[in-house]
């Protein structure tokens, strides 16, 4: 497996009430996530964190760290607050599209084929707030023109149930598949957070085999929550069977992509926090390479199937 980490869970973070780490500059980035084991890329945030393709590509090749993906933020600016590409505002919508062909413009010139989009601002909290009929219409829209421009860089949407809205009209894998079948054009992809996953009620693994089904391409950000929100905790600190069968699949699915770190060391180490999402993921790996789940899995007794887990889960 290739490993990469989101850039800006390196840097200083906060909450509502605290703050944490040390503020780095995009060289500074680099520079730590060169030292963390097992990382061989960055996925960077535009505009916020990357802008210029010349400063950025003279990174990549001084610190030898490839870009998985530019994650084009479409949240952040202050007339996305009532929605991005679901305003009912014809000049935001416009706007929120041309963000998204900009970080496509943008990945093209340091050599990335793919994006990354996480629509959190396009959503609803409350009963006939949201015209539904139409918030879709926009949503088809939108990626219709992300994939129909440069469509050689695959635009992967990423589900969460909820954050920076109340309820994210994409929050989970079915909706996105559904929103991407009914577009009908290639060029799309889903991205799947194993945490928002988790805080939406749903099995990581059984979202995976979703996509792989419906041959969707995917993109993978691993973390862990409690199951009540989305803490962003290092993989498999709360849900370790879960995660095993998630890493089982990818196996099984011949997963070539990167697993991404999207994971906040908040009060742990940020280098020994990413350290440990790819060195758990490493020995699930191995684990999964030993596991003969069919073997069992049809055996009428599912405790021959656990004995088999078991063993090989704490040999």
């Amino acid at each position: 497996m290739k490993y990469s980490v989101i850039s800006s869970f390196l840097s200083k973070t906060k909450d509502r009430f605290h703050e944490y780490n040390t503020l780095l500059t995009l060289e500074e980035k680099f520079a730590m996530a060169k030292q963390i084991k097992g990382i061989s890329a960055m996925e960077c945030v535009y505009p916020y964190e990357v802008s210029s393709p010349e400063e950025t590509k003279a990174l990549m090749d001084k610190y030898g760290l490839a870009i998985s993906a530019v994650n084009v933020n479409i949240k952040a600016e202050p007339e996305f607050r009532m929605g991005g590409i679901t305003s009912p505002v014809k000049e935001v919508r416009d706007r929120a599209i041309s963000f998204i062909k900009e970080g496509k413009d943008f990945a093209e010139a340091i050599g990335v084929n793919q994006i990354t989009v996480c629509p959190l601002g396009d959503g609803y909290e409350f009963a006939f707030q949201a015209d539904y009929i139409k918030c879709w219409e926009y949503l088809k829209e939108a990626f219709s023109e992300a994939a129909s421009y440069k469509p050689e860089i695959t635009t992967f949407i990423e589900f969460k149930p909820s954050e920076t809205r109340g309820t994210c009209f994409l929050f989970d894998a079915a909706k996105t598949v559904l929103l991407i079948d009914q577009i009908g054009k290639k060029g799309l992809g889903v991205t799947i957070d194993v945490g928002h996953v988790l805080y939406g009620g749903k099995n990581p693994a059984e979202e995976l085999a979703l996509l792989h089904s419906c041959n969707i391409p995917y993109y993978v950000h691993m973390n862990d929550n409690d199951g009540k929100w989305d803490w962003d905790y290092f993989t498999g600190s709360k849900h370790i069977l879960e995660y095993l069968e998630f890493v089982y699949y990818l196996k099984k699915f011949d997963y070539q992509g990167y697993i991404v770190s999207d994971t906040s060391p908040t009060r742990t180490g940020v280098v020994s926090t990413f350290e440990a999402n790819n060195r758990i993921t490493d020995k699930f790996i191995e684990i999964a390479d030993r596991l003969d789940i069919d073997k069992y899995r049809y055996s009428g007794d599912y405790m021959d199937l656990w004995k088999h887990i078991e063993n090989e889960l704490f040999k």
